[in-house]
């Protein structure tokens, strides 16, 4: 599972960033993951209560954002959420669109004390 070494990289740039902060604890940890993004997100769920414990985020609260696919359309110049994988713009129907958001992780948001 590369869930856990995708916990692994997180909790190494948490640390990075208490560090750099004068922190001596996370106390939550805001992520967005897209539905593109290949990661299951109870997976990295259980991954990051496995590993937390000898970090600074021992007491963290992980907050998962589910982010829905985005697409833009290079005809409307709109961008558009899209609930299925039909990757065609909703407004005109042309094929001519690039994905926006959707694809990645992304570390979003710590708490400190």
């Amino acid at each position: 599972m590369h869930e856990y070494s995708i916990v692994q990289a997180l909790l190494q740039q948490c640390e990075h960033h208490a560090e750099a902060n004068d922190a001596q604890k996370v106390t939550k940890v805001v992520i967005k993951i897209g539905v593109l993004s290949g990661v299951e997100p109870h997976l990295l769920q259980t991954a990051f209560d496995t590993f937390k414990e000898d970090t600074v985020c021992y007491d963290a609260i992980l907050e998962i954002i589910h982010q829905k696919v985005v697409i833009h359309c290079n005809d409307c110049k709109d961008d558009f959420t899209i609930e299925k994988h039909e990757y065609a713009c909703p407004s005109c129907g042309g094929s001519s669109v690039k994905i926006v958001d959707g694809e990645e992780l992304l570390l979003m948001q710590l708490e400190m004390e």
